[in-house]
């Protein structure tokens, strides 16, 4: 497939520039779920180099009035003094599907390295700060700048995310509950980025030095943007809730300085819960791609499984939970039931031994997607482990919680939760929802349990 981009890619370049352009250093970066994205370097007769990113559909999934509106946010966050890379060309199929043709900006998205490399210690500080007066920009462009912009009611749309997919989330149920009891009031009707959080923000030593992926870019409340940046599946661990680099208050009031209208805390804590659930529900769309067939990824059925990091998470915002730490099952001694007649190694053997080669000699190599996909795996691997040890009597656990609440089921616990007919047990609700929630995380990923909120 690179051979035949790097063509494409070429013969496009000839036509912009009026010159032959060669395609060196093609590849594929790692992340991105929904779009491809491709690193390369235009090599001219001359012999001058110029960097260049594609951010490109799969070729059987293309969506070009998405890809049309995400350059026009692109040209338009730039003019407004937003940090963007200069955006070269975007079309329909000259590459094969919608696509941007961008300037390549020099910078760091890695959650890991911006939060422990001593190279980002004198901008981390600053970052909060930045990201608000950033944020106040995009949300004084005009949304008419953008065509065909949706306008969305962030409540009702979460709300029917999770209704489309038929499938009851007790712990999903009490974050709508209480998103829907204490809404505050609406903060305007800007235009929103929609998925401005670290990941998605280029950082320098310097600084910010670009705002990327304006994929879900809309119209709507502008209060969305900042509740998201502080979300705590953005902070990657850290105690900082600015994505992981500073303090609200720093955020707000860089907000403030740029013309921003900055909510209270209270405010910006109900849209920190939201994001929460919508993040839980956007893992589950995301995986529901793999599950429906439709698009058989490994990247994506790992995802199915961060569902419930989610749902914690909205029980820790709700204090009905707290930071707990377990011993992860897979550092116990397997006694399970021998499986005669086959013989050793067993099941979990094999599966430890296959991890092993992965986090070891696959993720050695020099591919940076393949380290990726590598390390995805390896953590699929043991989630398949512990949920082998542990899937009978987790499973046993769950349904004797139910009868104690008298549910036959998820889907008439979550019935319970919203018409409030368990109201007079809620303490016994947060109970069962709780153990449940733990016991998926034990399985899913048991270090997750102990991150303060």
């Amino acid at each position: 497939m690179s051979e035949k981009l790097a063509g494409r890619i070429a013969a496009r370049l000839a036509e912009l520039d009026g010159v032959p352009a060669e395609v060196a250093d093609l590849k594929r970066l790692s992340g991105g779920a929904s779009r491809e994205t491709w690193s390369l370097d235009a090599v001219r007769p001359d012999g001058t180099r110029r960097g260049l990113i594609v951010r490109r559909d799969p070729e059987d999934l293309p969506r070009p009035e998405q890809m049309a509106r995400e350059a026009a946010a692109f040209t338009a966050a730039r003019e407004a003094g937003v940090p963007e890379p200069e955006l070269y060309d975007h079309g329909d199929d000259a590459l094969g599907s919608p696509y941007l043709l961008m300037e390549r900006l020099e910078g760091e998205t890695i959650a890991r390295r911006l939060l422990r490399d001593d190279a980002y210690a004198e901008a981390r500080p600053r970052l909060a700060r930045q990201f608000g007066r950033v944020l106040a920009r995009i949300h004084a462009i005009g949304p008419e700048r953008i065509p065909e912009l949706e306008r969305v009611d962030a409540l009702p749309l979460l709300v029917q995310l999770y209704e489309g997919f038929g499938e009851p989330r007790p712990a999903i149920e009490l974050g709508l509950r209480y998103l829907a009891e204490h809404r505050p009031p609406p903060g305007g009707d800007t235009l929103v980025h929609g998925d401005f959080r670290t990941g998605n923000l280029l950082i320098g030593p310097d600084g910010l030095r670009g705002v990327l992926d304006w994929e879900l870019v809309h119209r709507g409340d502008p209060m969305q943007d900042l509740g998201w940046l502080c979300t705590k599946a953005w902070r990657f661990g850290s105690p900082h809730p600015v994505g992981g680099f500073g303090p609200r208050e720093e955020l707000l009031a860089g907000y403030a300085e740029a013309g921003g209208t900055p909510p209270s805390l209270e405010t910006l804590a109900w849209w920190e819960l939201y994001g929460t659930v919508r993040w839980a529900l956007l893992c589950r769309r995301q995986a529901e791609r793999h599950l429906s067939g439709a698009e058989p990824s490994l990247e994506l059925a790992v995802l199915g499984r961060r569902v419930c990091e989610q749902e914690h998470d909205v029980l820790l915002a709700l204090g009905l939970t707290g930071p707990v730490t377990v011993r992860d099952p897979l550092e116990e001694e397997y006694t399970g039931p021998a499986r005669l007649p086959h013989d050793r190694p067993g099941a979990d053997e094999l599966l430890a031994v296959a991890g092993e080669f992965l986090t070891g000699e696959m993720s050695a190599g020099h591919d940076a997607r393949m380290r990726f996909h590598a390390r995805v795996a390896a953590n699929a691997v043991k989630i398949a482990r512990r949920e082998a040890r542990l899937g009978a009597a987790h499973d046993a656990a769950h349904k004797e919680r139910l009868a104690a609440l008298g549910c036959a089921d998820d889907a008439a616990l979550c019935a319970a939760i919203r018409d409030g007919s368990l109201d007079d047990r809620a303490d016994e609700v947060a109970a069962a929802v709780r153990a449940d929630v733990t016991d998926k995380l034990i399985v899913a990923n048991p270090k997750h349990l102990a991150i303060p909120g």
